[in-house]
C-alpha cells in the first residue's frame, strides 16, 4: 500500500516538475529562470527539512504523511486557478512551485523514517532500490502523462490531475492502521528536538561523509535535470515530446541499474560504488553538452540514469544504517536537505553559468568539476565499512536509570568517576573520545573528561543535559552499539566497585 502511495506522490512530482518547466519556457526562455523552476521546487526541502524531519520523530508518522498528501493538493488546485484564469507569470509560477516543494519538504523525511518499520535490517538495500525503482518508474510515468495532458490539453490539465492524485494517496494513507507508540517520556520540544538532530548529525563520521558526498553529487549533477528544458529544445526537432523522451529515458537506466544493484554491492566497496556513479554521470553530462539529436542524447540519458540510482542508493543505504529508529526522520531530513539544497543551489550556478557563457561551457565544467570534487572526497572524508549496531538497547540499564525525579527544574549535571591504571591511560581516552561522540549525539549539551593532576588514575567525566526528561531521554535513545561502548569503557576501571556517579541540579 505504501509502495503504491509513494509511485503516485512521485508521479504527481513528476509530472509537477515537467509542467512547470515547460510552462516557464513558454512565460520566459532565460536559462536562469528555466533553472530557477528547479532551485524553487527544491529549496523548501533544504529550508523546512530539519523541523519536518523533528515533526515526523515526535508526531505521529501515518497522520503526519496523510496531511503532506492534502496539502500537495492544495497546490496543484492553486496552480490549476491561475492557470485557468490567465493570471500565471514567471514569478507567480516560481511562488506556486516553492508552495508545492513545502509539501515535499515535509513529506519525504516521514516516508524515509517509515520504510525501515517495515523490513528487517538486513532487506533494507533491497526496499531502498524497490522505492528507487519506484522513483524511477514515476519518472518515466510522470513526464509521459504530462507531456500527453500538455499537448492534448494544456498545462491547466496537468496539475488538475496532480490534485486527485494526491487527495486519492492521502486516502489510501488513511487506511493504513499503523499503531503510534507515544513516548513514555512524553513529546519532545521542537527546538529541543531539532537540536538533538543537529547534534547527532555532527557527532557521526558516518553521516558527516554521506552528506558530503550526496552534496557534491547532486551540486554537480543537477546541471543536466535543470537545464534539460532547454537542451531538448535545442536538439534536432527538439519539442515536448524531446524533454519527455528524455526523463523516460534516464528513469529507465535507473529501474535497469536497481537491477543489477545487488550483484554490484557484491563485488564493490561502498565507496567504489560511488566513484564510479559519479564519473558516469559525468560523462553522461558531457555528451549531452554536445549531443546533436535524440539518438545521441537518449543513451546519455540511459547511462545518466544509471549513474543516479546508484550513487543515490548506495548513500542512502549508508545514512540509514547509521541511524536509530528515535533520530531516523531527523537524519533523513538532513539528507535530504544536502539533496535539495545542494541541487537548489547547483540550479541557480549552472544557469547562471549558462546565460553568461553556453549550455555547453556550464555543463562540461560540472562534468569536469563534479568527477574531480567527488575523487578528492573519497579520498580524504572516509566512510568507514563497519556497521555499528543501532537496534534500540536491551530492557534495563538502557531504560531505567537510577534516581528519582528532583523536585527542582533546571540543568541536570552528572559526573562519573573512574579509577583508570595510568599505564593505560591513552587507550581510556581514545575510548572516552567515542563516549564524548555517543553522550553528545543522545542530546547531551555538554561534555567534559577531568584528570586529576596530583593523582594520574583518576579521571572524571562530567556530562551536562538540558533537563531532568532530557537526561531521561538519554537511556531510552540508548542502542546495543551503545552498551558494546560501555562495557569497554567501564572494562577500564579498577576495583570491586563499578564508577561512582553523582548527580546535580543547576536550578533555573
Amino acid at each position: 500500500m505504501l509502495w503504491s502511495t509513494w509511485l503516485m506522490a512521485n508521479v504527481c512530482m513528476w509530472m509537477n516538475d515537467v509542467a512547470a518547466a515547460w510552462l516557464m519556457t513558454t512565460l520566459d526562455s532565460s536559462p536562469l529562470w528555466v533553472a530557477l523552476v528547479q532551485s524553487a521546487s527544491t529549496a523548501p526541502v533544504f529550508l523546512l527539512g530539519l523541523p519536518s524531519g523533528a515533526l515526523a520523530d515526535i508526531l505521529d508518522r501515518r497522520r503526519w504523511l496523510m496531511a503532506t498528501q492534502f496539502w500537495l493538493a492544495c497546490t496543484a488546485i492553486a496552480l490549476c486557478a491561475v492557470i485557468a484564469a490567465g493570471v500565471i507569470t514567471a514569478p507567480l509560477l516560481l511562488a506556486l512551485t516553492f508552495a508545492n516543494g513545502i509539501g515535499l519538504a515535509l513529506r519525504w523525511p516521514v516516508f524515509s523514517a517509515i520504510v525501515p518499520e517495515l523490513v528487517p535490517r538486513s532487506h533494507l538495500p533491497a526496499a531502498l532500490g524497490l522505492n528507487g525503482i519506484s522513483m524511477n518508474a514515476s519518472r518515466i510515468i510522470g513526464p509521459l502523462l504530462a507531456g500527453f495532458l500538455i499537448a492534448s490539453a494544456g498545462s491547466v490539465w496537468v496539475f488538475a490531475f496532480n490534485a486527485v492524485l494526491s487527495v486519492v494517496s492521502g486516502f489510501v494513507v488513511m487506511r493504513w492502521r499503523r499503531e503510534h507508540k507515544p513516548n513514555p517520556l512524553g513529546r519532545e520540544r521542537l527546538v529541543s528536538a531539532m537540536r538533538v538532530g543537529v547534534q547527532f548529525v555532527r557527532q557521526s563520521p558516518r553521516m558527516r561523509a554521506v552528506l558530503l558526498r550526496i552534496s557534491l553529487f547532486f551540486f554537480h549533477s543537477t546541471a543536466l535535470l535543470a537545464l534539460l528544458p532547454l537542451l531538448a529544445r535545442g536538439l534536432k526537432g527538439g519539442d515536448a515530446g524531446t524533454f519527455t523522451l528524455l526523463l523516460a529515458s534516464m528513469g529507465s537506466g535507473a529501474i535497469f541499474a536497481v537491477l543489477l544493484l545487488p550483484r554490484m554491492r557484491q563485488e564493490l566497496a561502498r565507496d567504489q560504488l560511488v566513484m564510479g556513479g559519479a564519473a558516469a554521470q559525468a560523462g553522461a553530462t558531457a555528451v549531452m553538452a554536445v549531443a546533436p539529436n535524440a539518438w545521441v542524447a537518449v543513451p546519455a540519458m540511459f547511462i545518466g540514469g544509471m549513474a543516479w540510482i546508484t550513487t543515490a542508493n548506495s548513500l542512502s543505504v549508508s545514512a540509514q544504517l547509521a541511524l536509530p529508529d528515535w533520530v531516523r526522520a531527523r537524519g533523513m531530513a538532513t539528507y535530504q536537505m544536502a539533496i535539495m539544497g545542494s541541487s537548489a543551489l547547483g540550479a541557480a550556478i549552472w544557469g547562471q553559468i549558462a546565460t553568461v557563457t553556453s549550455l555547453y561551457a556550464a555543463l562540461l565544467a560540472s562534468a569536469i568539476t563534479g568527477v574531480l570534487s567527488m575523487a578528492l572526497a573519497v579520498r580524504w572524508v572516509r566512510d568507514h565499512p563497519e556497521e555499528d549496531d543501532v537496534s534500540p538497547a536491551q530492557e534495563g540499564w538502557a531504560t531505567h536509570p537510577p534516581g528519582a525525579k528532583p523536585e527542582e527544574q533546571g540543568r541536570v549535571v552528572i559526573q562519573v568517576d573512574y579509577r583508570v591504571d595510568p599505564a593505560r591511560a591513552d587507550a581510556f581516552r581514545r575510548v572516552m573520545d567515542e563516549t564524548r561522540r555517543v553522550r553528545l549525539s543522545q542530546g547531551a549539551i555538554e561534555w567534559t573528561l577531568w584528570h586529576d593532576i596530583n593523582d594520574p588514575g583518576h579521571f572524571v567525566e562530567h556530562i551536562v543535559d538540558e533537563s531532568w526528561t532530557e537526561h531521561l531521554r538519554r537511556f531510552h535513545r540508548a542502542t546495543a552499539a551503545d552498551i558494546a561502548l560501555r562495557e569497554r569503557r567501564l572494562a577500564f576501571h579498577l576495583g570491586d566497585e563499578p564508577p561512582t556517579v553523582t548527580r546535580y541540579i543547576a536550578p533555573r
